[in-house]
């Protein structure tokens, strides 16, 4: 297995990075001018986060000090976010506490924890379903999909489950609301594992640039540890104080996601780490803006990446509605 050529470009070993980007895109004609041409982006984006990365120590990119037209600091925020956001849309209070839950659905203590490794299994194997999906439909459309089915998913367990509680003790209303209750559990987890799973973990590699990567996923860590952290230290509380209706606290923070992934979270699906510089380098947070930017970017700058070359990005000059001037600014990325 070859090394990825913007690790040896990085490390400097960039005739290794040629031959393999080569052979890997073709090495005569046509081909072998576009390996050449995807060299040179990346050898010119190595150089500019190299610029601007020996300042970015973990305060400086949660603080987007010094960044520039990178932007760190709103990559940091967006990865962190999503990271608490995948614990708060419920995952955490269903594995760690599927027994307390089942047993609010009416499932018997003796099948309490069979059923819930049952579930854990079903959680497992649904994460072969990303393996399909992920690159088909992209990120966004896999967040959207996974909040849509999980927000569904525990309104309906904490109402079957109160039509249970309130049921007569050996009632087939009571029987019935318990295995619709766990069907719904199942079905949340298994639509977690399909999508939210993944793409909290996988966003962080796909949106920083390569010299401060490994920092940017760490910011990722810290935001799954504060909102799992958060959950565990609340879910007991939640439960306790109002029992079922703790589900409905999860279903809202799934509706919550999908404004949040649509108004902030731009597309990384097959993207460079070179183009998402470019979407970053809008001004604005807001992803229409960014990809509005990255638009007019690919309109006047066919080879979109080859804008970067000599340590410079082509970014469009908009005017406060949002019209296009028709002129196009080269504007250092580390310019503040």
């Amino acid at each position: 297995m070859p090394e990825s050529p913007r690790w040896l470009v990085k490390v400097g070993r960039e005739d290794e990075a040629r031959y393999i980007l080569g052979r890997l895109r073709g090495e005569s004609g046509d081909d072998a001018e576009k390996s050449e041409a995807e060299f040179q982006d990346i050898h010119n984006i190595c150089e500019l986060e190299r610029k601007t990365a020996k300042q970015q120590n973990y305060l400086h990119m949660f603080l987007g000090i010094g960044s520039g037209k990178l932007h760190t600091g709103r990559r940091v925020q967006l990865v962190v976010w999503l990271q608490i956001m995948q614990e708060w849309i419920g995952i955490a209070g269903i594995t760690v506490y599927g027994p307390r839950i089942f047993a609010i659905a009416g499932i018997a203590p003796k099948d309490q924890l069979w059923v819930t490794g049952l579930n854990d299994i079903t959680y497992m194997l649904s994460t072969l379903v990303c393996v399909f999906t992920l690159d088909r439909i992209g990120r966004r459309w896999t967040l959207y999909w996974g909040s849509v089915g999980m927000g569904i998913s525990p309104f309906l367990v904490g109402g079957l489950s109160r039509i249970g509680q309130n049921a007569a003790v050996g009632s087939s209303t009571k029987t019935g609301a318990g295995i619709a209750a766990t069907f719904f559990v199942f079905l949340f987890t298994a639509i977690f594992g399909a999508t939210w799973l993944t793409v909290p973990w996988l966003y962080p590699a796909e949106i920083f640039p390569l010299e401060i990567r490994s920092k940017g996923n760490a910011w990722g860590v810290v935001g799954w540890s504060i909102g799992n952290g958060w959950l565990g230290l609340l879910c007991p509380v939640m439960f306790a104080a109002i029992n079922e209706k703790t589900l409905y606290i999860f279903g809202i923070c799934n509706a919550i996601t999908i404004p949040m992934v649509w108004a902030l979270y731009p597309e990384t699906n097959q993207r460079t780490l070179e183009e998402m510089n470019l979407v970053f380098a809008s001004d604005s947070i807001w992803n229409w803006e960014a990809e509005k930017n990255f638009t007019i970017l690919k309109e006047q700058n066919p080879q979109l990446v080859q804008a970067a070359r000599g340590g410079s990005l082509a970014v469009a000059n908009l005017d406060g509605a949002g019209r296009r001037h028709g002129t196009i600014e080269t504007i250092e990325l580390n310019e503040v």
